[in-house]
């Protein structure tokens, strides 16, 4: 199976919507904050200094993920989807690896994330990698959020 992966153009918004509302549908609510990002991810994220990366099998774009800009060394790992027709070939895999990649070629220095614990094949591959669970965040913007993780990149093996 070939999955290319692209950055972010305009034209693929609609697939980066579609992609998120399709798992926060299956598993969770769509929260206010959600429809914000999902609905003007070029206002919410690119012009912000951070990119969206989608996943592309047989001209069709299956799965995404965001680097969200904190600050300049730290960023945020979100919106990660994959189309559940496709789920399970890895794809997950290839998102996260590209945006270690695109992260390490930017200069981040550490990544966040915040999840759900109930997404156990999620939360497996982000510890694959590295991520590490710290204290949550009271404030976060979302109610699913009961798990925040973080990983540095200096012990990123690429």
């Amino acid at each position: 199976m070939k999955v290319r992966i692209i950055p972010f153009a305009e034209e693929f918004s609609g697939d980066f919507a579609r992609l998120n509302y399709e798992w926060l549908k299956k598993y969770f609510v769509v929260e206010p904050h959600d429809v914000e990002m999902l609905e003007a991810p070029n206002e919410y994220i690119i012009s912000k200094g951070g990119e969206i990366l989608f996943a592309v099998y047989q001209d069709e774009i299956v799965g995404t993920v965001a680097l969200i800009k904190i600050n300049d060394e730290y960023f945020e790992i979100a919106k990660m989807a994959v189309t559940e027709k496709y789920q399970g070939l890895s794809i997950g895999r290839l998102l996260l690896n590209d945006a270690l990649e695109w992260a390490k070629n930017n200069a981040v220095k550490k990544l966040m994330l915040e999840s759900n614990r109930k997404l156990k094949p999620a939360l497996k591959l982000y510890k694959s990698v590295g991520f590490y669970e710290i204290p949550s965040d009271p404030d976060s913007p979302y109610e699913r959020a009961d798990i925040k993780m973080e990983l540095i990149m200096e012990n990123v093996n690429l």
